[in-house]
């Protein structure tokens, strides 16, 4: 999300490369991060770096900014000329996974007929939903099944983590319902539970930034430093950091595919990476679900 903007193309091949090497080939972008220059660096990188077929590509159509404000545009038109445009950034004939980035005021039909067209012309192998509640996942993954040769949905992207666990109750159970893969976005609370807001808001965190600000402040309430809190003392128990804990609560959570990182260098990229083989005990689960809503009832 910040590639072209905190993040420059030389640290994005930096971390590409490093996530490469440790056996990651998943990279998730959109038309609306940089604007496009996050899909032109990985256009790039995927012709200097990567060989095309090791690589998974996901982005998204449907959301974007105009005039600079932030646009959501589901009809099929827009969505096919933001694959268009993706295509072409990443300098490829087609992406592995198009996702719908956000639910919008167009006929749904009309939205998944823009998928379906993308799948049959061979624009995108598979096709998924991004943010949508349950009812909405659900509504799309049944229209996509009811006829034969329509486009089923693979995957919902969503934001899960210890401050974000509403789609435990619809999102996650919809998404099991249908077959569908889950991606938790910011699976560390857009980085507040690494703990680095504990004591004032560094001037190099997202949430020190003018433009990002608003995207870390709803989680720097009081109400969410218990949840910090206990996060940090699960970390020192297990010689764990904060965020390796809640990115292990989410990742082996019932239903997920995978967590999308956002991770803006190669130091926290390698804090994500060395859990690889690690596993939360069963009393830390529990206790840190307790501490932020209670049990998960899919577990």
């Amino acid at each position: 999300m910040t590639w072209g903007a905190d993040v420059t193309p030389s640290t994005a091949r930096d971390l590409v490369r490093r996530f490469a090497d440790s056996g990651g080939n998943l990279i998730d972008t959109a038309p609306a991060y940089g604007n496009g220059a996050a899909e032109s660096i990985i256009g790039k990188l995927i012709h200097t770096e990567l060989r095309r077929d090791d690589v998974v590509i996901a982005t998204k159509g449907g959301f974007g900014l105009r005039g600079g404000q932030r646009v959501v545009d589901t009809s099929r038109g827009a969505l096919l000329d933001d694959l268009a445009g993706s295509l072409r950034r990443l300098h490829t004939d087609h992406v592995d996974l198009w996702q719908v980035h956000a639910w919008g005021p167009a006929p749904l039909e009309e939205t998944l007929a823009a998928l379906d067209h993308a799948v049959s012309s061979g624009m995108t192998r598979y096709v998924g939903v991004s943010n949508f509640v349950g009812w909405q996942t659900a509504r799309a993954a049944t229209w996509q099944q009811a006829i034969p040769g329509r486009a089923h949905l693979v995957s919902t992207q969503v934001e899960y983590s210890l401050v974000a666990r509403r789609v435990e109750l619809e999102v996650v159970p919809a998404a099991l319902a249908h077959g569908m893969g889950v991606f938790p976005w910011s699976p560390i609370g857009r980085g507040v539970l690494s703990g680095k807001y504990r004591s004032g808001t560094p001037r190099d965190s997202r949430g020190g930034s003018d433009h990002l600000s608003w995207f870390v402040d709803p989680y720097l309430e009081q109400k969410y430093r218990a949840v910090v809190d206990a996060v940090c003392t699960a970390a020192d128990g297990l010689g764990l950091t904060p965020a390796q804990v809640a990115l292990l609560w989410v990742r082996d959570a019932p239903g997920v595919t995978a967590p999308v990182l956002g991770a803006r260098t190669l130091g926290q990229l390698d804090e994500c990476l060395a859990v690889d083989d690690r596993v939360l005990p069963d009393s830390i689960v529990s206790a840190l679900d307790d501490v932020t809503g209670g049990p998960n009832l899919l577990r």
